[in-house]
């Protein structure tokens, strides 16, 4: 708790957020160079509260477990404050232990938790806060933060899954690739030199190999800064609307990814629809918020169009009946849902039955992945070997010409 304040005429004063700008004392300086962007507890910092450095870290691998750890504490009966402040005491990151104690701070100048928690919006989104503001308004915050803290650890999950399947593949690409190139510029230009010796003409792919050496060992540099500029521009237009949009639309009609990415946006949605309405949250916010949660430009376009639809009058399953990027399956879930008035546990359900899916292709991906990958390497680094000895198999022609 914050020190009680006397003024000069001796009446109470209370703590203001502005006073709060220096660090925690277990947060020396040494701590804070670790982490990129202004210094963590200074001015800049503190205004600059829409995009906090480390953010990305925070949310993925700090927030479920922070959200788990808050509820439970809050369901044991303790107050708010005081579950901040042992919360405070324990995360090692230092923007986020300053992120607790200016919510912290807030809640005891006589803050809400939700708008306390929106000052940060790069750490809790809209989703998480109108979830605590529905916790709030039903008498029901621990139970919310419970819930918030199963479905950040859902969503991780699901990323994680998706990561670890991608980056085997990618880890051996990048591996084959650098081999071949080392290949090519140190390893075939000696077998070039001694093949000149013989003084005859070399099989074709042999000097197929040796033209792509030369190039590389003259050019390679320039190739390299080329390469850079090809990514640099893609990065930069896959950050405007329109080439976030165009990629996301390419990857959901690409074969296999497609599906899969459509998996992913269905649990997603099923899900975070499924929170939301628990907590109390009005179904035209609520798919405001959903449509940001998808992970999907193309989806979310879809989700702002059921809201459009359920605007006027329409049911959401109508509206989705209508459409063709969400899994039919999902559609009938929402009408069972509307029937029954359990949307929340038909969303519930069906968003376990999507990870499961997404499991099964991800685990079904990565096996047939394996052997296309050695088949893969084998054409490229055998390729290269054999381009590099044939003429070597042919020594008694080219010595006895």
């Amino acid at each position: 708790m914050s020190p009680i304040v006397r003024n000069s005429s001796g009446t109470r004063a209370t703590p203001t957020l502005a006073k709060s700008t220096a660090a925690p004392r277990s947060v020396g300086p040494a701590a804070a160079k670790k982490i990129p962007g202004p210094k963590p507890g200074s001015d800049k910092w503190l205004k600059n509260r829409a995009r906090v450095p480390g953010s990305k870290k925070i949310v993925n691998e700090l927030l479920p477990s922070f959200a788990r750890q808050f509820g439970a504490m809050l369901s044991a009966g303790m107050p708010i404050v005081s579950a901040l402040e042992a919360q405070e005491e324990q995360v090692d990151h230092p923007n986020f232990k300053l992120v607790i104690k200016q919510v912290r701070l807030a809640i005891e100048n006589g803050g809400a938790l939700s708008e306390a928690l929106r000052q940060f919006p790069s750490i809790f989104d809209d989703l998480f806060c109108n979830m605590v503001k529905g916790g709030e308004t039903g008498g029901q915050i621990a139970e919310t933060i419970s819930r918030l803290a199963g479905f950040l650890e859902s969503t991780s999950r699901l990323r994680r899954k998706v990561k670890s399947a991608m980056m085997y593949p990618t880890i051996v690409l990048c591996i084959a690739f650098a081999l071949a190139i080392a290949m090519m510029v140190f390893i075939v230009p000696v077998f070039g030199s001694m093949f000149a010796d013989f003084g005859k003409e070399l099989p074709g792919p042999t000097k197929f190999l040796m033209a792509i050496s030369d190039k590389l060992r003259s050019y390679g540099l320039y190739m390299l800064v080329v390469v850079i500029g090809v990514v640099v521009a893609f990065r930069k237009w896959k950050a405007t609307p329109k080439g976030a949009y165009a990629l996301d639309a390419f990857v959901l009609r690409a074969p296999v990814f497609g599906e899969l990415t459509r998996k992913v946006a269905s649990a997603r949605f099923a899900r975070s629809l499924g929170e939301m309405i628990r907590s109390g949250v009005p179904i035209l916010s609520a798919l405001d918020i959903v449509a940001g949660a998808t992970g999907n430009l193309v989806t979310g376009g879809v989700v702002k169009q059921f809201r459009r639809s359920v605007e006027v009058g329409e049911p959401l399953s109508v509206a989705m009946s209508m459409q063709t990027v969400f899994p039919s399956m999902l559609t009938r879930m929402m009408q069972a849902g509307e029937k029954t008035g359990k949307i929340d546990e038909m969303m519930d359900s069906i968003a376990d039955f999507y990870d499961d899916e997404v499991e099964t292709m991800l685990t079904g991906l990565t096996s047939l992945l394996e052997p296309l990958l050695m088949v893969f390497l084998g054409v490229i680094i055998g390729g290269i070997v054999l381009c590099m000895f044939l003429p070597i198999f042919k020594m008694g022609e080219v010595v006895s010409g």
